[in-house]
């Protein structure tokens, strides 16, 4: 079987090469010069036999668009085109009134695997009419992981299933995610316990919290241990975000990955507004001291702030943080003086946190 595949990037290179290793016969289009095998989508298209099979793995969005409206006017009547980026399972069913009305079938597909898929498979989730999936099933099995079918891919429903799949997946991710940093940090803030990598690579067989995450924390902490240098700066794809609109707009309950998302947004400010008010209202009606960024007297002495595996917030925000290149805390153009989330830590005679305590990382 020959297929098009456009995007070479980390992913669509990747996946090019496992579809060539597993005999394949694949043409690559990519804006890099270096990366490509034609230098256009027409030379492309031209290099396919009928039934064509294209996959479409470019940036959600306009790129994405432009490339399925550019592909309608080249493929014909029986081609198809897999969406397999990250498009919004609403944007699927757009690109499907593109292509439907000129006979050209539309099949989207949820990809999971980062930078391991190469070896290790890709677990795929697709959306689509039946006769378009079956098409390109010697594809999908050539992507997915060894062993049967049923446990690596999944026909998952109508166009637009198998995005939506994919970003329920991603939401989970992020749960799972952020209860393993919970429990990291929970781990590094107790004295007695001496060996947290060891904690968490001993849970790695046997145990119900097993997982390919668990696996990669403790590379990250064999890599890095204590994780010193490393901004809490965090992003987002964007599908965490689509997975907790979908829970409200279906009335789910969802209160695990919206805390892990929003717990995301707290890794980016330096100082929060909304806490500010939180610290303000505790010292109108209960008296408390009130922090002054730029006067450390204001802060009572002997209380904990942080534990000692954390960094307190600096008050100088053009202060360069731990593990930051650039002082930003991170590369991306947005990432302008990210820093710990707001809010003190402290306790008071202690007997817990107070109200809005917020610390590094929201409970």
């Amino acid at each position: 079987m020959k297929i098009g595949m456009i995007g070479l990037g980390k992913m669509g290179g990747n996946m090019r090469e496992r579809l060539r290793r597993a005999g394949l016969e694949v043409v690559g289009y990519d804006l890099d010069e270096s990366a490509r095998d034609v230098d256009s989508l027409e030379e492309l298209v031209e290099e396919l036999e009928a039934p064509r099979v294209v996959w479409v793995m470019v940036p959600h969005g306009d790129p994405t668009r432009s490339t399925v409206e550019a592909l309608g006017e080249l493929l014909s009547e029986g081609d198809m085109v897999i969406e397999g980026g990250n498009s919004h399972f609403t944007e699927d069913r757009e690109l499907d009134e593109i292509l439907e009305p000129k006979g050209i079938g539309y099949v989207d597909c949820g990809v999971s695997g980062g930078i391991w898929g190469l070896d290790n498979g890709y677990g795929l989730m697709c959306g689509g009419r039946k006769e378009h999936v079956e098409l390109a099933m010697p594809v999908f099995d050539a992507l997915r992981p060894e062993g049967p079918r049923e446990e690596g891919f999944v026909h998952a429903g109508d166009v637009g299933a198998g995005h939506y799949a994919k970003m329920v997946h991603n939401g989970i991710e992020y749960g799972l995610m952020h209860a393993y940093a919970e429990g990291f940090e929970l781990l590094t803030a107790k004295e007695i316990v001496k060996d947290v990598k060891g904690c968490f690579q001993a849970w790695t067989r046997g145990t119900v919290v097993r997982s390919w995450l668990l696996d990669l924390l403790v590379k990250a902490l064999d890599e890095t241990p204590g994780l010193e240098g490393i901004s809490e700066y965090t992003t987002d794809s964007g599908e965490g975000r689509w997975t907790v609109e979908e829970a409200i707009e279906m009335a789910v309950p969802m209160p695990v990955i919206s805390a892990a998302l929003f717990s995301r947004f707290a890794s980016r400010q330096e100082n929060s507004p909304a806490m500010q008010a939180v610290a303000a209202l505790r010292g109108q009606f209960g008296g408390h001291a009130v922090e002054m960024l730029d006067d450390p007297d204001t802060r009572t002495e002997g209380e904990v702030e942080v534990h000692g595996g954390a960094e307190p917030k600096e008050d100088d925000a053009d202060e360069r943080r731990v593990g930051a290149e650039d002082g930003s805390g991170s590369s991306d153009e947005a990432a302008t003086e990210a820093g710990p989330s707001s809010g003190t830590g402290r306790t008071e005679d202690g007997q817990g946190p107070t109200s809005g305590s917020g610390d590094t990382d929201p409970a």
